[in-house]
């Protein structure tokens, strides 16, 4: 009898092991989001917790009526629903054609030639001959337009808004500058802010290098924006955790220029530094090689982000890397913001570099870097990109199309405006999930 109490007791004891364990078990278990299976083993990657005390976070908006949640960034008063104001998406307004600017801008981009000139040799020549041969593998629903048209203009907000997306991030250059196959823009940005005003959009500037850049030009920038489109209903800004109201730029290829000059215009000690001035700004820096978060941290920016939608084309966006930048930057007290996209191929304007396409894959590949990205638990996330046709990035609405000389990719079995769709669930699904990580 006694040897059977023994037995007894051995096993309730085992028993109340095993539920103990298999309780503390189930409390480490992060709770399912419904789309882990679309990202194998991503689920299971370890959560960093953000920082509340970082220098800056997203602009409070009120939800309802007399209430406002903390850095859950959203609107109800946009196009069908809710758009977030941290989801940013890069926006580009260098595209022309004949009714509109003359002439054919972009859509007609050269193919450009391997710096081996041993490889050029391998690779056809020339350039594009819109409307039925244009720079891109995908062909866009609007055709090749022309970004000072009124109404392509009012369909890309729309667009925007549907993918709920609150801020756009516009590609901008000073008056009188642009890039090496179109014409300067600048004249652009304040039609671009009134239509997303229309559309309960807001928008932030991406600075893109140009001849001559630099800590010093950069700084006459900044005082350009900020003066010229500072008040404007829809420029974007964000709340800083001591409470100032600051506006936010990203700053592409910002290791193009050394930190110790950066520092000049970034630390408040700088010897033409924006910091206590009028035009103190969230500076948003690009990170390709892992070094560069330690220039950038030098430097005196914000924050870094990583924009190319290529996984494992750089440091910086390589999917596995993200946890420890994002580790690198709490424990600086800055902000890291990745970039997912729907897949890259820009073999239409660099037919060498099949090696970086990455296939879409119907939508699994743009949904697998958008967990990776909410792995990170970030403060916003941007999209790569809205319609940077080039490189295939594009979530704009695309159709099928074949031509004589030409077949294009397309979003099929899905219709046009699936990547919108895409984009709208995972940014309902990213601030579901903020709320929880401020609990």
């Amino acid at each position: 009898m006694a040897r059977l109490r023994k037995k007894a007791c051995i096993a309730l004891f085992l028993f109340t092991l095993f539920v103990f364990g298999t309780m503390m078990g189930l409390r480490t278990l992060k709770p399912s989001d419904g789309f882990s299976d679309l990202a194998p083993g991503l689920g299971l990657l370890p959560m960093i917790g953000g920082r509340m005390d970082r220098r800056s976070v997203s602009q409070d908006v009120v939800s309802s009526p007399g209430q406002v949640r903390a850095k859950v960034v959203l609107s109800n008063s946009g196009p069908e629903g809710t758009i977030f104001y941290d989801v940013h998406i890069f926006y580009s307004v260098w595209y022309g054609n004949p009714s509109m600017d003359g002439k054919y801008m972009h859509w007609d981009h050269v193919l450009v030639p391997h710096w081996d000139p041993k490889i050029a040799a391998s690779y056809p020549k020339g350039r594009h001959m819109p409307p039925e041969d244009i720079g891109s593998s995908f062909y866009p629903e609007l055709g090749p337009y022309s970004s000072r048209d009124p109404d392509v203009l009012e369909s890309h907000m729309e667009q925007i808004g549907a993918a709920a997306a609150g801020v756009l991030v516009l590609s901008w250059y000073p008056p009188g500058l642009a890039d090496d196959n179109g014409e300067p823009t600048e004249d652009l940005v304040p039609s671009v802010l009134d239509a997303a005003h229309r559309h309960n959009l807001k928008v932030a500037f991406h600075l893109q290098p140009y001849r001559g850049r630099s800590d010093h030009s950069v700084h006459d920038n900044i005082k350009y924006i900020i003066d010229r489109y500072g008040d404007h209903g829809a420029f974007y800004k964000f709340t800083s955790s001591t409470g100032n109201i600051l506006p936010l730029f990203y700053i592409y290829d910002s290791y193009l220029t050394p930190p110790e000059n950066w520092s000049d215009l970034l630390h408040p000690t700088g010897s033409h530094s924006l910091r206590g001035t009028a035009y103190d700004s969230v500076f948003i820096a690009l990170i390709v090689e892992e070094r560069h978060k330690h220039d950038i941290l030098a430097g005196g920016f914000d924050g870094m982000y990583t924009y190319f939608a290529s996984n494992g084309f750089s440091f910086g966006s390589s999917h596995q890397n993200w946890i420890a930048v994002k580790a690198f930057c709490d424990g600086n007290n800055l902000l890291f913001i990745p970039s997912a996209g729907p897949g890259y191929i820009d073999t239409a304007v660099r037919p060498w570099n099949n090696h970086n396409t990455r296939n879409r894959v119907n939508g699994r590949y743009y949904e697998t870097a958008l967990q990776a990205a909410l792995n990170v638990r970030p403060e916003i996330v941007t999209i790569t990109s809205f319609n940077e046709w080039h490189e295939g990035t594009q979530i704009e609405r695309a159709v099928p199309k074949k031509t004589v000389t030409r077949l294009y990719l397309d979003y099929q079995p899905h219709q046009p405006e699936h990547y919108l769709e895409l984009t709208r669930r995972w940014a309902e699904q990213f601030n579901k999930e903020k709320e929880t990580w401020l609990m």
